[in-house]
Formats: C-alpha cells, sequence, structure tokens
C-alpha cells in the first residue's frame, strides 16, 4: 500500500487538477494556462504559467520534470529539470519550456506541459570532519568505469 500525502491546492485555471495518467504513473501532468497561444522558436525559452498554487507538508517537494513524449516528438523540455517546488513557496507553478527542435513550437492553453513529482526529502545535520571514508569506487567520476 502507497501512503497518500495531503496537499492543499488553489486551481485558478479552467484545467482539470494534476493528475496520473495510469494508475502506477509517478508523475502527474500540468498543463499550461494561457490568454493566448505561446510560440516558440528554436533555442527558445518561456515561462509558462499554470495557474495552480501549492501547500506542501514540511519535508515534501515537487519536482517539476518533462514530458518524455513532448520532449521527443516536439524537442519542448523543461529547462531546469527537475524544477523544485519548495514546501514554504506559495507562488503561482509556472514552468520554463524551452524549444530544443529545429521548427517553431506552439504551446495552447490547456496543453499538457511536464509532469510534477511529489517527493519526500531529508532535513541535513551536517558533521563537518577532516578525512572521510573510504570506498571501492573512492573519487572516480565520469567515465571511471570505462565505455563497455
Amino acid at each position: 500500500m502507497i501512503d497518500k500525502v495531503e496537499i492543499k491546492i488553489v486551481n485558478k485555471s479552467p484545467n482539470a487538477l494534476p493528475a496520473r495518467s495510469t494508475e502506477l504513473s509517478a508523475g502527474m501532468d500540468l498543463r499550461a494556462w494561457l490568454s493566448a497561444p505561446v510560440t516558440l522558436k528554436p533555442m527558445e525559452r518561456a515561462l509558462i504559467p499554470t495557474g495552480i498554487y501549492l501547500e506542501l507538508p514540511p519535508g515534501y517537494e515537487c519536482q517539476i520534470r518533462p514530458r518524455s513524449g513532448l520532449a521527443l516528438k516536439r524537442g519542448l523540455t523543461v529547462l531546469n529539470t527537475p524544477g523544485t517546488i519548495d514546501a514554504d513557496y506559495r507562488g503561482e507553478v509556472r514552468v520554463i519550456l524551452v524549444n530544443l527542435s529545429n521548427e517553431e513550437q506552439t504551446i495552447e492553453s490547456g496543453e499538457r506541459i511536464c509532469q510534477m513529482v511529489v517527493a519526500c526529502h531529508s532535513t541535513v545535520a551536517w558533521q563537518q570532519v577532516d578525512a572521510l571514508g573510504d570506498t571501492e569506487r573512492g573519487s572516480g567520476g565520469f567515465g571511471h568505469t570505462g565505455t563497455k
């Protein structure tokens, strides 16, 4: 059984509340709320309103992520992915979309533009030390395991 967390939401748009497309989807689709369509030229970005306002409980965040179909088919993606909505933010959820395709792309009001995942997170208590414990990986970073 998956726990459910109650989140207060204000929806000033005529669109449906964020919702999962399938029963086991992690992300809920967010829709654009526009007074007129927005056309993005190649490599252009825009801040797209949703009309959604949230009150997240302490210890939770919402992550804004691209929709894979929108990215593959039209080259539209979320620029600062994942974007984070913190529990103390009370403004409108707006999404930075960028057009990575070679053609102009138009976003219509009511169109699903991204997905939102609600996630629990920890609060950190730093413990400053002079050295860290050893591991097999150590400081190996990008590409340290080879190409095959």
